[in-house]
């Protein structure tokens, strides 16, 4: 039997670098309202909690700025419609989904990202694999709580103890502690590996087909039982 049958990942930063189109939203919204842009390397560091917070962190003023539902619901719509410019996925993910998919594990991303960016960009490239896409929404809450794992984990009739969690961030590291599972960190995305060592990575891998090594399993017929 294998160790594990269930692979929930991260979206941004793990599956798709997404960052040139979140930076391009951002930045269009702050200089609509006379903001300072920001840079890259500036934007890089506040994703992970989550659109609010990233557009809290953005603004001078954080949440005291005027009108600030607003702007955010404004950058919300923006990046909705422009989320797919720039946005690829990392470099050996599309033949990790299908190795995965091959052999037969079930398969979910839970994002900080609002849900209806999550949906949207999954259909896009990953909807032959993952069926389960869940993001940020009034309904659950956002990471490091476990919600997201969990509703994840419901929807593909899996169980906690055979679900490995894939993630680029501090975010993810928590996450998958407080749902008590084991973590990769993969060191293409949002943070370095010296970063995810001091914040408690474990298990790190620098290539997506380094997950299968991890996993070291042969390829079984779809439908089989795991």
């Amino acid at each position: 039997m294998k160790k594990y049958n269930t692979i929930i990942f991260d979206l941004d930063g793990t599956l798709l670098n997404t960052i040139g189109d979140i930076a391009d939203s951002v930045n269009y919204i702050l200089k609509k309202y006379n903001h300072p842009i920001r840079t890259y390397e500036e934007i890089l560091s506040y994703v992970g909690n989550g659109s609010k917070k990233l557009i809290e962190k953005a603004l001078p003023e954080g949440r005291n700025t005027p009108n600030f539902k607003s702007i955010f619901e404004e950058y919300l719509n923006h990046y909705l419609r422009n989320n797919n410019i720039k946005t690829a996925p990392y470099e050996g993910i599309m033949e990790l989904l299908d190795e995965l998919y091959v052999k037969n594990y079930k398969l979910a991303i839970v994002s900080n990202k609002n849900d209806n960016n999550v949906k949207s960009l999954n259909k896009i490239y990953f909807g032959t694999y993952i069926e389960t896409a869940i993001g940020e929404s009034k309904n659950v809450k956002r990471k490091p709580a476990p919600d997201m794992v969990y509703n994840a984990i419901n929807e593909l009739s899996a169980g906690i103890e055979r679900a490995l969690y894939i993630g680029d961030s501090e975010v993810d590291i928590l996450t998958a502690k407080n749902a008590n599972m084991h973590c990769i960190s993969v060191t293409w995305g949002f943070r370095d590996k010296e970063f995810l060592k001091e914040n408690g990575a474990e298990h790190l891998i620098d290539e997506p087909c380094e997950l299968l090594e991890f996993l070291g399993e042969e390829p079984v017929m779809k439908g089989a039982s795991i």
